[in-house]
């Protein structure tokens, strides 16, 4: 009896919020059914990542192949981090919620691209011990007001229950933009040594499950995932929005 009367409030609750506030698309802004979805045309043009991709980095391939296969960069230089997966390919479509999301206060997408996360992430999600995001540096933080992968990491562990290590990882060395990195050398060079663990109990003997916005060529998570292995993870999975794809 208790349990309908919930349901009924909080059916009502919801009636009223869809009226003063409808849900709208998460990119175009046009009128939803559900808060936090897409609407059909927006859905057929996310470039959701599924299918054969590399074990890895979780590159997707062009075509079928055998399970464990590995991208030609990842079997060359093997990242520090076990496996890495990512929702979608980074590019024009998905651009303007993901910027919105990192620069324009849209803290209000965390939840649903969370959401996303926990559907791409898989077995990452019960394999996981603790959930930590990529940190930035403390000065770009204070200019930018929040880390938008510890929001994405904050909203995931809600959802699934597991810790959060909001501060375990701290970059100590303000680095220039990865986008201002000329080439995977660069990015690789720019981050070395960048990052160190706080508190080595937070992580020693866990799985990591490592959360960023954008894997472009995987430096960063390679370097935050030496740190945390070096301060004792048994495991670190990386978990990303986005990712750039290359052509192979």
């Amino acid at each position: 009896m208790l349990h309908g009367v919930r349901a009924l409030c909080h059916g009502i609750f919801r009636s009223v919020l869809d009226f003063l506030f409808p849900p709208v698309c998460l990119q175009c802004r046009r009128r939803v059914s559900e808060p936090g979805n897409l609407c059909a045309d927006c859905w057929r043009e996310i470039a959701f990542i599924d299918g054969a991709q590399c074990a890895s980095c979780g590159l997707p391939f062009e075509a079928p192949t055998f399970a464990g296969a590995r991208c030609a960069a990842c079997l060359a230089s093997p990242p520090a981090f076990d496996a890495a997966r990512a929702v979608m390919r980074y590019d024009e479509k998905c651009k303007a919620s993901l910027l919105a999301f990192k620069h324009a206060d849209r803290l209000d997408l965390a939840p649903s691209f969370a959401h996303w996360l926990i559907r791409a992430g898989g077995d990452f999600i019960t394999e996981m011990d603790t959930v930590v995001p990529v940190p930035l540096h403390r000065s770009r933080l204070w200019s930018r007001r929040y880390n938008q992968a510890a929001e994405l990491a904050r909203a995931l562990a809600q959802r699934t229950g597991k810790a959060f290590r909001p501060f375990a990882l701290e970059r100590v060395r303000r680095t220039p933009s990865q986008g201002e990195m000329p080439s995977a050398i660069a990015r690789r060079r720019n981050v070395a040594g960048a990052f160190r663990v706080r508190d080595t109990a937070k992580v020693a003997g866990r799985t990591v499950l490592l959360i960023d916005d954008v894997l472009t060529t995987g430096a960063t998570a390679d370097a935050c995932a030496r740190a945390l292995k070096r301060a004792g993870a048994s495991k670190v999975l990386v978990l990303a929005l986005a990712r750039v794809v290359r052509p192979q």
